[in-house]
């Protein structure tokens, strides 16, 4: 499975959330094939909704591909590191990799802030940071910059 391929696709969703005023992260899951079964990009704004963040539209639209819950064997793809309650949804849908690009100095619960998945919640996936970092990184950059400006 190649990592950056898979991050170039989330890149393009965090693009879509910067060009619609969004804080531009973007997300993937793939199936164990290789397929892309879920994408998602922050839409908190859009949706008026605090859960509308790229990880949780992912795996919303992964479950409906698939007819379940379980992500079992699934790999995300993610340009920032997740909060706490994108952590705890992958955990609950037991996403098997974990894969992001920027570190979230602020809420990453990967190990920035904390890491829920150290914890014993009966599900861990494996993970990854750092893939494409500076590309993820300078996107949101980009983002707050022309927000300061403003």
């Amino acid at each position: 499975m190649n990592n950056e391929y898979y991050m170039k696709r989330a890149l393009e969703l965090a693009e879509k959330a910067f060009d619609a005023g969004e804080v531009p992260v973007g997300c993937v899951i793939v199936s164990p094939d290789g397929d892309i079964i879920g994408c998602g990009r922050n839409m908190r704004e859009e949706k008026k909704s605090a859960v509308s963040h790229a990880e949780i539209e992912a795996i919303e639209t992964a479950c409906r591909k698939t007819g379940d819950w379980r992500l079992s064997g699934c790999s995300m793809f993610v340009t920032l590191e997740p909060c706490p309650m994108c952590a705890g949804a992958i955990i609950n849908s037991r996403i098997s990799k974990l894969v992001y690009g920027a570190k979230d100095e602020i809420s990453g619960s990967c190990g920035s802030v904390i890491n829920l998945f150290m914890e014993n919640y009966g599900h861990s996936p494996q993970v990854f940071g750092g893939v494409m970092e500076r590309e993820c990184a300078g996107i949101l950059q980009e983002f707050f910059e022309k927000l300061r400006l403003k």
